[in-house]
């Protein structure tokens, strides 16, 4: 007999099967003999109160053990000599799309701009020992795309249930714990899912697909408003219906799209800080303990959001014992972001504490209003280099919100402006958190998990106003219903711009093709449709599905 129940238990007893088994067995009446066997189906912390609770949904087998897997898997046919599909772009986005094909027959061409998950590591480890950003290999491009080594969260709002399932029992069915099936928040970890991404190109190689590595799109073919390939640097031309996966950081995509008259549209974004606390902090705050999480408690999460003079501020990609890294992709850029290996063991905790911005806030600025005003202007001794002719060469100088690629030049703006503060380097501009709010710069800074270093710096006087003062604001009233939170202790780390695409490229909502180019498919957070690992996975399956369509299957 198989029962299914809802427990509520102290964090010891949930710390394994035969403390859950005993539970079970005096709540409910059962002969701890007849249990063979418990599994916990969903897993969640409840820490409102002192007193802190795990609510379990646990399924329990009754004088017999389970007689099927953990997890769902998906069976994927060999696709040789079928009609092919190019795919761009390596990250989730892409990944779930090609495996999606594979499924309806179709024989998915996947090309990456970066390197294989293995060798992205030796580019990204210059990054903080060299100061060196490759454009084409770093946290950003290659296999994995931005997740692969910012994190691997899965949790998303997405409404769409089964979609979600789906996602999360292909990443078990390649190596990921079936405990993502569990939490409330599943998570992979970076030290783990640079394996898992390995095991699904493997599946897309041995069903007859394709993956070529170091391998850019320079150009879509576009044949009377159809798209029948792509041109890429390796001289190299791929034919068939293209899946259009890049991520969010492949500006030269953008560009190429808009000056080849593809329809974009700007898109809002969020831009602030990386916001790192000692993790033992975050743990008592959270866990309302002087004495931090204990021994049956993972490192702390938390999520706040209030609005501030019409806009959203709120954490964003929050890293329980993790870490702040250095994610530019390219030069005389300044860019941070977040992750955490899969133990959540790190000294450190951090978060995006990102402001909404939408194109309307740039309603008056032509994009040189955007250079001049948001970005402090080269010194005399920097008038030679790169960065003296950032960014406006385009002839978009008197280009106002209109301008489609309008909040993408602010955020190279931005990115501009911290590197030139972080001395033209991937030292980044900080400020302790209290100081932030009193505009008062910081004399010394803590101890950071920043491994390139950090350089104090008034975040409060060169950040924009619209962005700063909305940050602060937001900082107090997060202080307030957390006491604790606001403290010197905490470090503001700059800039966190790489929230989401800066731009929509503009596709019909029942074919998910673009708008007035058929054969093309927008896909994932590139594309504007997704803002994660798994619902640019999603958007990849829907994609799939599309094209499978366009072909009559």
């Amino acid at each position: 007999m198989i029962q299914e129940y809802q427990i509520r238990v102290l964090p010891e007893q949930a710390a394994n099967e035969q403390n859950i088994k005993l539970f079970i067995s005096k709540d409910k009446g059962i002969d701890a003999r007849t249990i063979q066997a418990i599994r916990v189906l969903k897993r969640s912390i409840d820490a409102r109160q002192r007193t802190i609770f795990v609510n379990l949904k646990v399924r329990v087998y009754i004088n017999e053990l389970p007689q099927d897997e953990e997890f769902v898997r998906t069976t994927y046919q060999n696709v040789e000599g079928k009609p092919q599909v190019i795919v761009v772009g390596a990250g989730p986005g892409g990944l779930f799309a090609a495996l999606r094909l594979i499924e309806h027959g179709l024989r998915p061409i996947v090309v990456e701009r970066g390197k294989n998950v293995r060798d992205r590591k030796v580019d990204i480890a210059k990054i903080s020992r060299e100061h060196k950003v490759d454009p084409e290999s770093n946290y950003s491009f290659g296999e994995g795309g931005a997740g692969a080594y910012s994190d691997g969260k899965l949790y998303t709002r997405s409404k769409k249930r089964g979609n979600v399932d789906k996602i999360l029992n292909v990443f078990c069915q390649h190596g990921a714990s079936t405990a993502i099936l569990v939490d409330a928040h599943p998570h992979i970890g970076t030290d783990k899912l640079p394996r898992v991404i390995e095991n699904m190109r493997n599946t897309i190689i041995e069903c007859g697909g394709e993956v070529h590595f170091e391998t850019r799109m320079d150009a879509l073919i576009i044949e009377k408003e159809k798209v029948v390939g792509i041109e890429t640097n390796t001289g190299k031309t791929f034919h068939g219906p293209v899946i259009l996966a890049t991520g969010h950081s492949a500006r030269d995509v953008y560009r190429w799209l808009h000056s080849n008259g593809v329809q974009l549209e700007a898109k809002g974004i969020a831009v602030g800080v990386r916001l790192e606390h000692p993790s033992h902090l975050i743990d008592q705050i959270q866990y309302h303990n002087k004495n931090g999480r204990g021994k049956y408690l993972p490192a702390a999460e938390y999520s706040f959001v209030t609005q501030v003079d019409g806009r959203g501020v709120y954490s964003f990609c929050m890293c329980p014992g993790g870490f702040v890294v250095p994610a530019a992709s390219g030069p005389n850029q300044l860019v941070v972001n977040g992750m955490s290996p899969s133990n959540r063991g790190g000294k450190w905790s951090n978060s995006g504490m990102v402001v909404e911005l939408r194109p309307e806030d740039l309603e008056e600025k032509s994009l040189k209003d955007i250079v001049n005003a948001f970005h402090t202007p080269p010194t005399p001794s920097q008038e030679g280099s790169p960065y003296g002719a950032f960014p406006l060469s385009r002839g978009d100088e008197g280009v106002c919100k209109t301008h489609p690629l309008s909040m993408m030049y602010l955020q190279e703006a931005l990115e501009a402006t911290c590197w030139q503060q972080g001395n033209m380097r991937q030292t980044a501009p900080s400020q302790r958190m209290v100081d932030f709010t009193r505009k008062k710069l910081s004399y010394d800074l803590p101890a950071s998990s920043y491994s390139p270093g950090l350089v104090s710096s008034p975040l409060h006087f060169w950040m924009p106003n619209f962005i700063g003062d909305r940050l602060s604001k937001g900082f107090q009233q997060f202080g307030r219903s957390s006491h604790g939170f606001l403290t010197n202790e905490a470090c503001m780390i700059g800039m966190e711009t790489r929230t989401s695409a800066p731009v929509r490229i503009v596709r019909d909502n029942d074919t998910l093709q673009h708008v007035t180019i058929s054969g093309l498919f927008p896909c994932g957070e590139g594309a504007g449709y997704a803002g994660g690992i798994v619902s640019a996975g999603i958007d990849g399956e829907r994609c799939a599905d599309a094209v499978a369509q366009y072909f009559g299957i």
